[in-house]
């Protein structure tokens, strides 16, 4: 045989033993790695699961924007094809009851996280608590006093979506989300999983669509009503019948029938925040990867902020009160990051890190 593969095999037998014996990746002894580049050990095991309330979103390209007329003339939402990484998304709006265990972490169990800032009663009950008083703000003569009283704290509206929380407020949910998941982590010795945040209005069109490119609404084209002349969403279907679809304000989620991917009232219930700011002119300056608008106005790392310009973000989906246009996969509208709606709630996304399986999605 020759001398060279003679010296090949028995370095190969050598490699076997040291690791069988433990001798390869123990970086933290003198000499335990052989002086070899093996990595640092104790990473291992470390596997992507889909969190609790959440259905994944497989990756892949799809043309962003109309799908249909644009009656209201914008020209804010030309198509553009974009390409979005595999993510998990949160199955239904954010609850009553689930924004509940949030708030009582801080005003009822005076609960503490290592490593995450807390805040005060006080200061949680001014920014973070939801503004029930906007039922009534919001309307001009509407006699929205029981709802104001009623939806947020009785149990017969736990599973209704919150609102009346901010932009802001979305954002520390999900801060504390993923601390308060990450904690228990912890504890058990398991790896920390990615963040919960709101998802990116590139993010929340894709998975509205539900796979079906160019689709008007979430569960296809062209129609509000099924083929029993069901209505397939929570809205307001002709000038003030707003009980034409079953419910007068929101509904509980899970109300209608998912898309594709498995997300209820991607369309109607309530509207929903997104990551990005608002800009008319946002679509076609965005990447065609993973895309999300930063507005260099409202920044304040940015060398063109301007603290006079009010932050504007994205709202998608359309709610209880608004006509089916406002329902359209494509349609982009926005609101004040400081604002409390009676019809803007919120849902979380996580990113997936690295290549999927395909057993996942």
């Amino acid at each position: 045989m020759n001398k060279s593969v003679v010296s090949k095999v028995v370095l190969v037998f050598a490699g076997a033993v040291a690791s069988a014996c433990g001798l390869l990746g123990l970086g933290g002894k003198k000499g335990g790695d052989q002086g070899e580049l093996v990595g640092v050990p104790g990473r291992e095991g470390w596997v992507m699961t889909i969190p609790y309330g959440m259905v994944p979103i497989p990756a892949g390209t799809f043309h962003m924007g109309q799908a249909d007329e644009d009656p209201a003339s914008t020209q804010i939402n030309f198509n553009k094809q974009v390409t979005i990484g595999s993510f998990f998304m949160d199955d239904t709006e954010i609850t009553n009851n689930e924004y509940r265990q949030f708030t009582n972490f801080f005003l009822v169990d005076n609960g503490s996280i290592e490593g995450f800032e807390t805040v005060d009663a006080e200061t949680f009950r001014q920014k973070y608590y939801p503004d029930t008083a906007s039922w009534v703000r919001d309307f001009a003569h509407h006699m929205g006093d029981p709802i104001q009283d009623y939806y947020y704290w009785h149990p017969g509206y736990d599973d209704y979506p919150v609102v009346g929380v901010n932009w802001d407020a979305a954002v520390f949910f999900g801060q504390w989300r993923t601390a308060y998941l990450n904690d228990y982590r912890k504890s058990v010795g398991d790896f920390p999983m990615p963040a919960f945040r709101l998802p990116s209005e590139a993010e929340w069109e894709y998975a509205a669509r539900g796979g079906r490119d160019m689709a008007k609404y979430p569960w296809g084209n062209p129609y509000i009503r099924n083929s029993k002349g069901c209505m397939l969403a929570n809205f307001k279907p002709g000038r003030g019948n707003f009980y034409d679809d079953g419910f007068a304000y929101s509904s509980p989620v899970q109300s209608y029938f998912p898309n594709d991917y498995g997300l209820y009232d991607m369309s109607g219930n309530v509207s929903e925040w997104c990551l990005d700011d608002f800009n008319p002119a946002s679509v076609p300056t965005v990447w065609d990867l993973n895309p999300q608008y930063i507005d260099p106005r409202t920044n304040p790392e940015s060398a063109k902020y301007n603290p006079r310009v009010p932050p504007k973000k994205v709202v998608r989906g359309g709610s209880w009160k608004d006509v089916a246009y406002y329902l359209e996969t494509g349609t982009r509208t926005y609101e004040f990051k400081d604002s409390t709606r009676a019809y803007i709630g919120f849902r979380c996304a996580m990113t997936h890190l690295g290549r999927s399986s395909g057993q996942e999605f």
